[in-house]
């Protein structure tokens, strides 16, 4: 296991975090599997308010002994934005009490999503009084916020200068965030990546054709390799669930310096296979939006590149389905609610064919619904 530099932190983090939104089952569960992760080497747990009752999992497992082990990890929970900061205050101290620790090391707001949640985390007046007011009572050592919103509105809350980590989604197969990634390393800011086996592709059950194509490596560890390659990423997300998850992430965790050739070269004919889509192929400029049916058309016609390019139509399901159903953490209506009003076209530096590629979309990724993990 190697470990970074988690920005202005100073804080050490192992290049994983244990994610602790997957302790669904028993706390006995949730015991076993943060005992193998900090035998692994693993330092850095990381769960939120609203991950079900993993705060409560993680306080059963300090009750039950974890508490010898507090000065080898540290511990993040996440809470959204609040209007007001009495509100935010206790929230705190029942997450604190959920886990039954008198301090976080590092705490965040959970889901500076949208506009909004910007403007409720820059009032001064709002809840970062309350998150302020915390750290000088000892309650919390770092703040970082975490994000699933719009590259405008991650750079917004970059910018604000209030927070000293992010947490982003950012992969392979979504490299949008890209500029937020290099502006928090302007800023000394600790970079954690949310998901990336899960979000970024389904990659522990890739398609066969995917892994045909990052032979000899698997697509987890080429996406792992990817990230952890770039110095301007700290840590990456690892859910595991249960006490067997962590086996897959292992080659990478051990790993350190540049890409070698061979990596270099799988990404290489990871890129080439998008000319599959010839001219169908969005770039995800996002120039197309605002879209006056509120589509998300960049996802839509990124999820559409990987399906067809990559044969992810599990994932592209997966995540189509969303649409609809998860309010601001994943925005937008599905394909199907296209008008062909044109609204788009002249925006398209690509020329696509937008309204013909959702309906495609629709057609090849609409599934019956969903819920989230932790519904």
């Amino acid at each position: 296991m190697h470990y970074r530099r988690f920005g202005k932190t100073e804080m050490e983090l192992s290049v994983f975090t244990l994610g602790a939104m997957r302790f669904l089952e028993s706390d006995t569960n949730a015991i076993a599997t943060i005992e193998k992760a900090l035998d692994l080497g693993i330092n850095h747990i990381e769960t939120a308010k609203g991950y079900g009752k993993s705060e409560v999992f993680i306080g059963a497992a300090m009750a039950a002994g974890l508490a010898r082990r507090r000065e080898e990890f540290y511990l993040t929970t996440k809470i959204p934005p609040t209007e007001d900061p009495a509100t935010m205050a206790q929230l705190i101290d029942q997450s604190l009490r959920r886990l039954q620790v008198d301090f976080v090391d590092n705490f965040d707001i959970h889901g500076i999503n949208t506009p909004a949640h910007l403007e409720m985390v820059r009032n001064p007046d709002g809840c970062m009084k309350a998150v302020q007011a915390a750290v000088v009572q000892g309650k919390i050592r770092h703040v970082g916020f975490s994000t699933h919103g719009s590259l405008a509105v991650i750079l917004g809350a970059i910018e604000t200068d209030l927070f000293a980590s992010v947490n982003l989604h950012y992969y392979y197969f979504n490299q949008h965030n890209e500029p937020a990634v290099q502006r928090a390393a302007e800023k000394d800011m600790g970079v954690f990546i949310i998901s990336p086996s899960d979000k970024g592709g389904m990659l522990y059950t890739p398609p066969p054709l995917l892994q045909d194509l990052c032979a000899p490596f698997s697509p987890l560890y080429i996406n792992d390799r990817f990230l952890l390659s770039d110095l301007r990423v700290h840590t990456l997300s690892l859910g595991a669930a249960n006490p067997q998850e962590f086996g897959d992430h292992r080659v990478a965790w051990d790993m350190v310096g540049p890409l070698t050739p061979e990596e270099q070269a799988v990404l290489a004919r990871l890129d080439r296979q998008y000319g599959v889509l010839g001219g169908d192929r969005c770039s995800q400029c996002f120039a197309c939006l605002p879209c006056p049916e509120q589509i998300n058309i960049p996802e839509v016609l990124r999820l559409r590149n990987m399906a067809i390019a990559f044969e992810m139509q599990s994932f592209g399901e997966y995540r189509y389905k969303m649409f609809e159903h998860a309010g601001h953490w994943f925005p937008g209506r599905k394909a199907n609610h296209c008008t062909d009003c044109g609204d788009c076209l002249p925006r398209c530096p690509e020329v696509l064919e937008i309204p013909r590629l959702l309906r495609d979309a629709h057609q090849r990724l609409h599934t019956v619904e969903g819920k989230r993990l932790w519904e």
